[in-house]
């Protein structure tokens, strides 16, 4: 008798592409156990056309049927900053080149509302993995606050708790996604969705080496070659800022948990956003482990954070996954 197998995660991809949420949306469309049913974009790691437009040409060169839907081009409340161009490149994919004009087109609702739709329709299905600012998400619960209980799991990219060290990569204590709209992150982790954070606690625990990305480029096809070329600017940046011979893998971590969360060690507690002062963007999570004096952490959900990462296995999660893909659609 034949093992019956489980239908796989209808996820909702949330982001700002940018290099390293390009080769997580390929991580994505490549992994059997995701059925990838919507692309939803926000500015962060360049302007929301540009972030866009960048989602769209991804969904020509690959054939994505997932359709895009385009998001908050601006934060709730914090005032708008210039774009990371020095990470990502001018066109956020590494300034490698992009056609002036595209074939395929926006979806017809705007990214929250794509939400509150895809989830009402398909209710406790839908994972979110949002690696971007968490705009989108914010504006959907002021719309449809009723969607949280509805939504099977949101998954993010963003926070550093400080284990290993990690505390940011803006400030001292904030990480990009994070501070680029700290109320929206706070809305969201208040929110009674159960919310996984993958923070720079584990994402900076791995490191696509050089060599790494020659194999994915030498057996990956055309996804792997895609990958090589957008990453040349990417880790370019990384050597200089960091030293390090490669790139943190920060958005196909999130991918990562979905698919095998045994990767991950986590930790619960609610957690809140400092939305003010010198440490605007920190995120900081009470422990579900011990008990404190009131404060303004009660009453709110238990929420995840990776504090531990198994990263060889991540890393030939990654390898396996978009070799396999790229065979399959060769």
């Amino acid at each position: 008798m034949a093992e019956a197998t489980s239908a796989p995660i209808k996820v909702i991809y949330d982001t700002d592409p940018g290099i390293d949420d390009a080769m997580a949306l390929l991580f994505l469309e490549y992994a059997p156990s995701i059925d990838l049913v919507g692309i939803t974009t926000v500015l962060g790691n360049a302007s929301i056309d540009t972030t866009t437009r960048n989602a769209l040409y991804m969904k020509q060169l690959f054939n994505l049927a997932a359709p895009v839907a385009r998001g908050a081009g601006r934060p709730l409340a914090v005032p708008m900053v210039e774009e990371p161009h020095y990470i990502h490149g001018h066109n956020g994919l590494g300034d490698v080149p992009i056609p002036e004009t595209l074939s395929v087109k926006e979806h017809e609702l705007p990214a929250h509302r794509f939400i509150i739709d895809m989830v009402r329709k398909h209710p406790h299905e839908i994972v979110i993995v949002a690696v971007g600012r968490m705009t989108n998400l914010a504006l959907a619960l002021r719309e449809d606050p009723g969607i949280a209980e509805l939504v099977k799991e949101v998954v993010i990219m963003g926070g550093a708790f400080g284990f290993y060290g990690h505390s940011g990569n803006v400030t001292p204590v904030a990480e990009a996604n994070i501070i680029g709209d700290p109320h929206a992150a706070d809305e969201m982790f208040a929110a009674k969705w159960p919310v996984v954070a993958v923070g720079l606690d584990v994402t900076q625990e791995c490191v696509m080496t050089t060599a790494y990305m020659e194999q994915l480029r030498d057996k990956g096809g055309k996804a792997g070659q895609f990958c090589w070329d957008i990453s040349r600017f990417y880790e370019d940046f990384y050597r200089r800022a960091t030293g390090i011979d490669g790139i943190f893998v920060h958005d196909s971590s999130a991918v990562a948990y979905l698919i095998d969360p045994s990767l991950f060690t986590t930790r619960s507690g609610p957690i809140k956003v400092v939305t003010e002062g010198i440490a605007i963007g920190q995120t900081i999570q009470k422990s579900a482990l011990r008990s404190f004096p009131p404060s303004a952490w009660d009453g709110l959900p238990d929420q995840k954070i990776c504090t531990a990462v198994d990263g060889q296995r991540f890393l030939d999660l990654y390898f396996d996954t978009i070799v396999k893909g790229a065979a399959e659609r060769a």
